[in-house]
């Protein structure tokens, strides 16, 4: 039973760095029809940008702030410079940003090196705790509570607000809302920036539960990303939380239990879920 709570809390911690990088994807392909292939380098970016500043500066909190800066700027910098032309142009959108992620990732090589980047833990969430005969992190235990509580930020934001009113109702039929007189640009343009900045915060906080940053990342965390919109369904918070979760928790307990499978995993569910679910679990027809 020890082994089985640190593994379902492992799956838990792991499942919520991908349920911040899934939603903003999820967000951007459900609201703005946009494959962005460059999701994952802003992960990267906010990993190795955060850090920087956290070492520099002695700041964890700072760090995270310019993180999810970095995140969304560089997103701003995507949706302005090269995408806002190739609406309802997906290979012309999947072309550009995985030509933008290569730039990112050797830009980034070129300024950082090679060699991957040890995760910054706050001093207050250093330490472990004791369950059973097995420790476990608190910082973990602290990712768990902070992505729940951004679920339910996110949750309301998008059911509850005027604001996720629009959102929903662009997803829904973007050429009626145009003929209501909304405008769907700045909307589009927040939500991009937004979901770049939840990738940029993912990066730097979920550095220390996957163990440090590193330039395979960017390409890793976008195919991860696809698979929570595609297990959990797009454009909804509880769909990427659904497939974040269930991805997180199942490839820890395979890994737990059955190491060679652990690669696998995800894929596995992809499969299963787009036989009998093509939307996503919890994704709309």
């Amino acid at each position: 039973m020890d082994v089985l709570a640190v593994v379902i809390l492992g799956g838990l911690s792991y499942g919520v760095v991908l349920f911040l990088v899934g939603m903003g994807l999820s967000l951007v392909l459900g609201l703005m029809g946009i494959v962005n292939a460059a999701h994952g380098v802003l992960f990267m970016a906010g990993a190795y940008f955060g850090l920087a500043v956290a070492k520099q500066t002695g700041h964890f909190w700072l760090g995270l702030a310019a993180a999810m800066a970095i995140g969304a700027l560089a997103g701003l910098v995507i949706e302005r410079g090269l995408l806002r032309r190739l609406y309802n142009h997906q290979l012309e959108q999947i072309l550009v940003t995985f030509g933008f992620m290569y730039i990112v990732t050797n830009l980034h090589l070129w300024i950082y090196g090679p060699r991957p980047k040890s995760a910054l833990v706050p001093q207050a969430l250093a330490g472990s705790i004791l369950i059973g005969q097995f420790t476990f992190p608190v910082y973990r235990i602290a990712v768990i509570f902070a992505g729940g509580l951004l679920c339910l930020v996110l949750w309301y934001l998008q059911e509850k607000t005027k604001v996720g009113a629009i959102i929903r109702a662009g997803m829904d039929d973007p050429q009626m809302a145009r003929g209501l007189g909304i405008n769907l640009t700045p909307v589009n343009v927040g939500a991009f920036c937004l979901g770049a900045g939840l990738a940029g915060f993912a990066g730097f906080a979920g550095a220390p539960v996957l163990g440090g940053a590193n330039l395979a990342t960017g390409t890793e965390m976008f195919f991860t990303a696809i698979a929570v919109c595609i297990v959990g369904g797009v454009g909804s918070v509880q769909g990427a939380l659904a497939g974040a979760l269930l991805i997180g928790v199942a490839t820890i307990f395979v890994g737990a239990y059955l190491p060679d499978m652990a690669t696998y995993v995800t894929y596995m569910l992809m499969v299963i879920v787009l036989l009998f679910r093509p939307a996503g679990l919890l994704g709309a027809k």
